[in-house]
């Protein structure tokens, strides 16, 4: 008896062990977030204590316990949210589009409150009151924490700001500051009134409106009667006051003034947007439009950044070990595969694009050309293409081509440099908002939107490097993205997938993945990956004839406009959740089990057999070469591409999800070196 206990408890032990290293097995077999890039598009900021709040740009509300050191999104994550504020135990989160959210409970859980179809720009305290500044529909009361909402007598502006001093409750708007002082019943109009007032902020008993339009900071000593403008003549979004110093933040970085306005210093913070100020004790926290939140404890002197990983990543290229990333605020370099992201020198550019040639790094940006730097990114200089949209660059031998917007009218297309962008050739495509390019052979590709009538979209061809171009038979669709693979061109379109040419071009066949927007293509050995709008990846391993979602471990699906493939990693840049990265072969269904060296080629028999839906199949080569594992139907047909790489010598394990096919018998096949091995399996559904 107690040997039969011994034994159970010796299987139990065993089948526990067993199930947990499964279960550690499969939550590593999806996508990690890296480490950065920093940043994000932050709206409003709001500090209670130790918690701290972010509303973002799309992705709602995030949390921070720690001073921005790390931070966790809340359940209210799809909205864009423009104001927040705190009341008690009580979070409101003023959203475009969709009215107000209420948590109790630190943004575990959000409620919609009765004002719930108006974009809200500003929310404020006043004793137990709330006030809600909307677009164009101006002041809503309420007093009762949310449950009921009231229009005030201002209830025809766009109201922009809120704030309160002792009964006065002050109001900026698109067309000056409004002052109450019955809680809104009624509304005064001050003699600030011409102006689009963003933000307000009281220093004691003086009023500070930050005007957008007509610039800068004024300042009223009497309760709104009379405004004075002070020295900082900047767009102002956003205002806030510690202490005797007042910050403002402006579409230049980060000013204070401790003398009331008389004088402002602009702090290091720069070329930022600046669209909220918090301060919590002694620290500043300041929300930008692509650098996500900086904080400051010694009154701006110095700022880090906090580890908001929200970045939008349009673009990556790899140099040696160093991956560059362009994103909606700079480049950012990784130099350890993720680890760690340092923003390089060019930190005030939205980067749509990215290439290399030989040590040299180009960036495409928004309206201000191309720029490029000789050493990884320490400094950056301006090329001669100085005024364009670069949506996409590419290198062809000595050539450097670049893809633009079509902004004025006939200025875009495809423009090229031989001499490093010292001078800059307009081709013959220069109609076109060409968003991509590629290169198969000695030919050309590019991709063109048509997101205008008078633009055709679609795909063209350059034989002779740029200097003719002929539009493709694929000429009516909007392509974002292009990708080769062997003697095959992928282009991803908007809403209609992915197309192929094995021609150069001549006809192309709509793929698979077919009723879904592609933004980013890369290909390796037989995969191609395909980057979606807010679906996702997606992977095919028979050129492009079936799909699989590739969406494990993600934040939901995101929007995937960039992807590159290096050091055994595939990284999906995505739009507000940063980078991600999973191992290329766990992705494709590889594993490495075993790096000692086989005494031969062998392949094993797969396991479970029967199976269904997924199986495995071990492998052993003892020396580096290209292995292919392919799977074949009862027919003999050849329905999937398990491996078709260079692989070094070892044991290893690749996967067949047989989910897409019926029940039947399947055979799988290794050729390598002339080895040669085929195998039987039986799928049983």
């Amino acid at each position: 008896m107690r040997k039969i206990i011994s034994n159970f408890y010796l299987l139990f032990s065993f089948l526990l062990i067993h199930n947990l290293t499964f279960k550690i097995d499969n939550c590593s077999a999806q996508w990690i977030q890296t480490n950065g890039p920093f940043g994000g598009s932050v709206r409003s900021i709001a500090v209670s204590g130790n918690n701290m709040y972010a509303g973002l740009e799309s992705y709602g509300v995030y949390f921070s316990t720690n001073n921005g050191t790390s931070w966790t999104q809340t359940s209210l994550n799809n909205k864009t949210v423009n104001s927040l504020v705190v009341n008690g135990n009580n979070i409101f989160a003023g959203t475009e589009g969709s009215g107000i959210f209420i948590s109790t409970n630190s943004g575990t859980n959000w409620s919609q409150t009765s004002l719930n179809n108006k974009t809200v720009n500003s929310l404020a305290v006043k004793g137990n009151n709330i006030f809600a500044g909307t677009e164009g529909s101006g002041i809503f009361i309420s007093t009762n924490s949310g449950t009921n909402w009231s229009q005030t007598g201002l209830n025809n502006q766009i109201v922009w700001s809120l704030a309160a001093l002792g009964n006065n409750i002050f109001a900026g708007t698109d067309v000056s500051v409004y002052l109450s002082t019955d809680n809104g019943t009624t509304w005064t109009q001050t003699s600030l009134n011409n102006k689009s007032v963003r933000s307000l902020a009281i220093l004691g008993t003086n009023i500070f409106a930050g005007s957008y339009f007509e610039s800068g900071v004024y300042l009223s000593t009497n309760n709104g009667m009379n405004w004075t403008q002070t020295a900082l003549y900047e767009p102002t979004y956003s205002l806030a006051a510690l202490g005797n110093n007042i910050f403002a933040g402006t579409n230049s970085g980060v000013y204070l003034s401790t003398n009331n306005g008389t004088i402002w210093t602009q702090s290091i913070l720069i070329n930022q947007d600046v669209n909220a100020i918090a301060i919590n004790e002694n620290t500043i926290f300041t929300g930008t439009n692509g650098g996500g939140i900086y904080l400051s404890s010694d009154n701006g002197t110095s700022w880090t950044q906090s580890a908001l990983k929200h970045q939008y990543v349009n673009s990556f290229v790899i140099l040696g070990t160093n991956i560059f990333a362009g994103t909606t605020s700079g480049v950012y370099l990784s130099t350890d595969y993720g680890t760690i992201w340092t923003q390089t020198a060019l930190n005030n550019q939205e980067v749509y694009s990215l290439a290399i040639s030989g040590s040299i790094i180009f960036a495409g940006t928004y309206f201000s050309g191309v720029y490029l730097s000789t050493n990884n990114g320490t400094s950056w200089t301006q090329t001669a293409l100085n005024d364009k949209w670069v949506l996409s660059l590419m290198t062809l031998g000595n050539n450097i081509f670049a893809g633009c917007n079509n902004y004025p009218a006939y200025s875009g297309g495809v423009w090229f440099t031989t001499d490093n962008g010292t001078t800059w050739t307009q081709t013959s495509l220069i109609s076109n908002w060409v968003s991509s390019l590629a290169t198969l052979g000695n030919n050309i590709f590019a991709g063109a939107v048509n997101f205008h009538p008078e633009y055709s979209g679609g795909v063209y061809l350059s034989t002779n490097n740029g200097n003719n171009w002929i539009l493709t038979s694929l000429n009516n669709k909007s392509v974002r993205s292009l990708a080769t693979l062997g003697f095959s061109i992928f282009a991803g379109t908007d809403v209609n997938g992915v197309y192929l040419s094995t021609d150069n071009g001549t006809n192309w066949t709509q793929t698979d993945l077919n009723s879904i927007s592609v933004r980013s293509l890369t290909a390796r050995g037989n995969y191609l990956f395909a980057g979606t709008l807010n679906d996702g990846i997606y992977l095919s391993t028979n050129n492009g004839t079936t799909w699989t979602q590739k969406n494990q471990g993600f934040n939901g699906t995101p929007t995937v406009s960039a992807l590159l493939i290096a050091n055994n990693y595939i990284f999906a840049g995505t739009e507000g959740q940063s980078v991600w990265r999973r191992e290329l072969s766990e992705i494709i269904g590889i594993q490495n089990i075993s790096s000692e060296i086989p005494l031969g080629f062998s392949l094993s028999q797969n396991y479970p057999n029967p199976f269904n839906p997924s199986t495995s199949i071990q492998y052993e080569i003892p020396k580096s070469g290209n292995i292919k594992i392919v799977v074949f139907d009862a027919l003999g047909r050849e329905i999937e591409t398990l491996v078709n790489e260079k692989q070094t010598p070892g044991t290893y394990e690749a996967t067949f999800n047989a989910s897409k096919y019926p029940s039947g018998v399947y055979f799988y096949r290794m050729i390598a070196n002339g080895f040669i091995e085929t195998k039987k399996m039986i799928l049983i559904k």
